[in-house]
């Protein structure tokens, strides 16, 4: 018998955090309702990532006295637009891969930077697990792109499982 209130799966759209899902979905046990109080639930987390100045939707200032707030807002429509589309496409097939177990999971979508927003999001929802996947980038690359999943291992508050690729 579980004893777990609240586990969140971090998915990425990445086939290792679609695998930590299933490992999550197939081998945690969550707290059975009792009496009048609810069970345990599973939430699938995905922070989208925010429109950033490399897709251009914040050129920055002009250089030499130019005005400072320039937006370009059919741009930054368009990338808004498609980032929604690709999160709505990752948590679709992350529901598949739920639905396929017959498992009921409440779905959060959050817009930020994913080491902070993932570490936030567990302490809102007072997760008692948090799961996720690992890419496995080496040594070399992890200086250069850091690594989500040894950020939340260090800072966030309740226990975390990386679910390696084998």
């Amino acid at each position: 018998m579980g004893s777990l209130k609240c586990v969140v799966v971090a998915v990425d759209g990445s086939e290792q955090s679609m695998r930590a899902l299933e490992w999550a979905l197939d081998n945690i046990r969550l707290s059975p309702p009792v009496g009048d109080k609810e069970g345990g639930k599973f939430v699938v987390l995905h922070v989208q990532s925010p429109p950033s100045i490399s897709a251009g939707l914040n050129p920055g200032s002009i250089p030499f006295g130019g005005p400072t707030d320039v937006e370009v807002p059919a741009f930054t429509a368009a990338i808004e637009a498609h980032q929604k589309r690709i999160t709505e496409a990752i948590m679709a097939h992350a529901e598949g891969i739920w639905t396929e177990r017959n498992v009921e999971v409440e779905k959060v979508v959050v817009i930020g930077e994913p080491k902070e927003l993932i570490g936030v999001t567990t302490s809102k929802l007072q997760a008692d697990l948090l799961v996720m996947g690992s890419h496995n980038f080496g040594a070399f690359k992890r200086m250069f792109i850091g690594s989500v999943s040894n950020y939340c291992i260090n800072n966030v508050k309740c226990p975390v499982t990386i679910v390696k690729n084998t």
